[in-house]
This record gives C-alpha cells, structure tokens and sequence, in this order.
C-alpha cells in the first residue's frame, strides 16, 4: 500500500508525531533544557539557570514538573521503535498525561506569579499563552488522538516474530 501522499503516516502507515506535541514537550520541559544550556557553559553555569529561574525553588520545582514530559518523550520513542510492548497500556494514555502535566505546569506558573506579588512578567504572559494553546492543541487535535491510539497489539506480536 502507498502511503505516500499522506504525510502524516510514516512508509509502514503508521501515525508520526505531530511536530507540536514535541514542540509542547520542549515547553513542558523547558527546565531540563535551561540546564542542558547551562552546563555547556564554562565559565558560569549556574548564570543561565538564575536568568530563567531567580529563585531556585521555581527552578527545582520546573525540573520536577518537566520529568513527565522527559517520560513522554521517552514513551514516543518507544513507540516508534514498538518496543518494549509492556508501555503500549501507558502510551494510550498519552493525552491524558499531557493534560495532567499542562495542569501541573499552570499550577506551576501559578505559585511563581503568587511567590512575585502578581506582578506582570513578559516570562509569565508567554508561559500562560503557551499553556492555553497547549490546552486547545490537546482537546481538538485529531491527529494527536489518532497518534495516541495507533499502537495495537498484533502490530508488537508482528515486530517480535521478524
């Protein structure tokens, strides 16, 4: 079968990732990536992380956030690889997950904007933009719901018997 008019399936006719659930992912992770950043610097690493995060509780509590969606990305690769088949349960519930960690992730921005006094931030206004598009991406993207339920069962059988 030819699939390649259609592309958003891969050449086995699967459904790829959309670039925006990893574009949503670098958002929801964008603490590990201050700290990849940061550590490649020589001379002051630790400026890079106080430039994003003045107070290290707000950083520490990114980082915690941001390990779900390190999950997410870890769980993508497996499914594209279609290994290691006990995760296809949890990869079904790929969405709800995201939901949960943009919840975490408002209820995040929400203590740093009470821990600020509510005082406007161009950092803040991004940061709860992104979260409301994320949202809307996640509750009316077809694709993304098509992605989440394409990994079945016979296809991992399959892959094992090769």
């Amino acid at each position: 079968m030819n699939f390649s008019h259609i592309k958003w399936l891969d050449d086995k006719g699967h459904v790829k990732p959309p670039l925006t659930l990893y574009l949503m992912l670098v958002f929801l992770a964008r603490a590990w990536c201050v700290l990849v950043a940061s550590l490649t610097q020589f001379n002051d690493q630790s400026g890079l992380v106080r430039l994003f995060y003045p107070q290290k509780s707000d950083f520490l509590l990114a980082l915690l956030t941001g390990i779900g969606a390190v999950f997410v990305y870890f769980l993508i690769i497996a499914e594209r690889k279609r290994k290691p088949d006990w995760l296809r349960p949890i990869f079904k519930h790929g969405r709800t997950l995201l939901l949960m960690l943009v919840a975490l992730d408002a209820a995040v921005l929400v203590q740093r904007l009470i821990h600020d006094y509510f005082v406007f931030k161009v950092s803040y206004g991004l940061d709860s933009l992104l979260v409301f598009w994320s949202l809307i991406y996640l509750f009316n993207s077809k694709r993304l719901k098509l992605y989440f339920s394409d990994w079945h069962a016979q296809e991992t059988e399959q892959s094992d018997k090769k």
